[in-house]
């Protein structure tokens, strides 16, 4: 019989209940065991609707690392916790997902990777884009080569007017930005994914507060209060990398534009190209003709893949588990997901210095 993981859950609120939660409780093998939260009722709501049998309620994250039968802990607080927390479950002698990004800071999110090395456990970063039917089709296409040598990308993470008005959003305290960190963070993971290039050599960003400081603003959540948005409302970044080729970033939580997409990416190959723009489209020439192939992808999830029938959220989750218990590297490791979160700093650094950010590799 296999092992049943008992898990233990760090912050019980929106992304614990809209997505680690419903699909941790559709596998056979854990037990959600434990639930920690600052606001003890929200702990209790999460037991109460998915805790297994003589589950335990905290409001200390330290108490629940304490228990020894919890394998897994699911890190699901503001960015600026996230390294503190991650390290000291890893210390405790748990396996760690860690939601995305890695963490507030670059350097946090290299101590998250020293540590995860030095315990010898399992530390995965929750960017589920990656598990999207066409992130895993394009994903298979990349790795065959279809598309040849990919030299120019744009990683897409657009809104009109989306700006989180709840929570700590908007506070750059707690979260360390805004659009660029919050929704940029999955586009350049999922294009650095497509292009397995991780090799950054110069970054040139900036960021704008444009829209931030208006007054009762249109806006899918409902106005924002002024007062309270500290980060910016876009970024936009040039990512060039050791072997030459160049990202563009583009992230906005409200921007003038119609051209909206999210953790989206195009690809531009010496082979072919692919964009995700508007469904999954490959570009290409062939026998001296150009041409485009929409690919259909069916609404159960990616032909030839093994979780065909599963959404996102679920594969992600299942994946996660099936390294564990596999002893194999996750699908997001976190070595990649420090590059993503070093990227982004420098984007930021770039725009409050006016320079140009060089990495040295």
């Amino acid at each position: 019989m296999s092992k049943v993981y008992r898990i233990g859950i760090i912050g019980c609120g929106g992304i614990a209940n809209g997505k680690h939660l419903p699909s941790l409780s559709k596998l056979d093998n854990v037990e959600l065991a434990a639930f920690c939260d600052i606001v003890k009722e929200r702990a209790e709501q999460a037991k109460k609707q998915y805790g297994s049998e003589g589950a335990e309620v905290y409001t200390d994250y330290k108490e629940l690392l304490q228990d020894a039968s919890l394998d897994i802990v699911h890190v699901l607080t503001p960015n600026i916790s996230h390294a503190e927390i991650s390290i000291a479950a890893l210390e405790a002698g748990k396996h760690v997902m860690c939601e995305k990004p890695m963490a507030k800071t670059a350097a946090e999110a290299q101590l998250m990777l020293e540590a995860a090395e030095r315990t010898g456990k399992k530390l995965t970063i929750g960017y589920n884009n990656r598990f999207r039917q066409d992130s895993l089709y394009l994903k298979q296409l990349c790795d065959a080569g279809e598309l040849g040598s990919i030299y120019f990308a744009k990683a897409h993470a657009i809104r009109r007017r989306a700006v989180p008005t709840w929570g700590v959003f908007l506070d750059e305290e707690k979260q360390g930005g805004g659009p660029l960190i919050d929704i940029g963070t999955h586009a350049l993971d999922l294009t650095l994914w497509m292009m397995n290039n991780y090799q950054p050599k110069v970054v040139l960003g900036t960021t704008h507060h444009e829209l931030s400081q208006r007054e009762n603003a249109a806006n899918a959540w409902g106005p924002w209060d002024p007062q309270q948005f500290s980060v910016e409302d876009s970024a936009f970044g040039m990512i060039v990398m050791e072997n030459g080729a160049t990202i563009m970033l583009e992230s906005s939580w409200a921007l003038n534009s119609l051209d909206v997409d999210e953790a989206k990416c195009s690809l531009s190959g010496t082979e072919a190209g692919a964009d995700m723009k508007n469904g999954l489209r490959i570009n290409g020439e062939k026998f001296s003709r150009l041409y485009t192939n929409e690919i259909e992808l069916s609404s159960g999830g990616v032909d030839f893949y093994e979780g065909a029938s599963e959404d996102a959220p679920d594969i992600e989750m299942r994946k996660w588990i099936e390294a564990i218990d596999k002893d194999i590297e996750p699908v997001v490791t976190p070595r990649q997901a420090l590059v993503v979160s070093q990227i982004l700093e420098a984007i930021y650094e770039s725009a409050r210095t006016g320079k140009a950010v060089y990495f040295n590799n």
